[in-house]
């Protein structure tokens, strides 16, 4: 099974959640192959039956699998890395702190790795002190520059940008995006994204020139009854991506 995860046109993914394997079928059939199923590792025990649920999921959708911390609490990244380390998914979520962890245990540089970082109310910084203990610290915030320079350090392919709150923090967006443009990294906007603003926040990436963006649209496309991610909601994601790049 593939390691990198399968770009529309070279340059966007979806990262979507799936509330079962059925689901996940739906999601990845909806989206023509372009996303990565998000499973998040706080709804399993221990890192053995994450693995061997998660193995089920890959099986089916040609690991396209992004394993995730779960709105990203850094009290899951040693787990995550466990995971991750015998999964072998195409995606992983992590705390900026527990890049290098992930990366090392993963083995290998063709599976996609995050590091979080935040906003911080200042355009051209952002917050990397997303971690288990200093995530608690006062805040620690650099240059996205920076930012970006350590992640590369520590074996990470992109920047999550988290929480986003839709369109909240527009022009400190906007500046991470740039950035990513200017060192040739990846971004991951993340929070608060609808079918209302997914346009707006894919395009200001694409204008920044940024090489290739996984959007992540999670509880705004998912029915509150079932659990379950809309395959309606992600084939009308997939219908503007295929806009904006056209």
């Amino acid at each position: 099974m593939r390691l990198t995860p399968n770009f529309h046109q070279d340059r966007v993914c979806l990262n979507v959640l799936a509330g079962s394997k059925q689901n996940a079928l739906e999601i990845y059939d909806a989206a023509e192959g372009h996303v990565l199923v998000g499973l998040l590792s706080k709804n399993y025990p221990d890192v053995a039956s994450a693995v061997a649920d998660m193995r089920d999921y890959a099986a089916a959708i040609d690991n396209a699998i992004s394993v995730g911390l779960g709105a990203g609490d850094p009290r899951q990244s040693a787990m995550v890395s466990a995971i991750a380390g015998q999964l072998q998914p195409q995606h992983v979520n992590q705390v900026f702190t527990g890049v290098g962890a992930s990366r090392a245990l993963l083995g290998q540089d063709e599976t996609v790795v995050n590091g979080l970082v935040s906003p911080c109310g200042l355009i051209g910084m952002v917050k990397i002190s997303t971690g288990p203990l200093s995530a608690s610290a006062p805040s620690g915030v650099v240059p996205v520059e920076t930012a970006i320079a350590m992640l590369k350090d520590m074996g990470a392919d992109s920047i999550k940008y988290f929480s986003m709150d839709g369109l909240k923090f527009r022009e400190e967006y906007r500046a991470v995006a740039e950035a990513c443009a200017r060192h040739d990294f990846w971004l991951e906007p993340t929070g608060g994204i609808d079918l209302q603003n997914y346009r707006e926040i894919l395009q200001i990436a694409l204008d920044a020139g940024v090489p290739r963006i996984i959007p992540h649209i999670y509880s705004s496309i998912i029915d509150p009854a079932s659990g379950h991610t809309r395959p309606a909601d992600v084939r009308a994601l997939l219908a503007m991506t295929q806009a904006a790049l056209a």
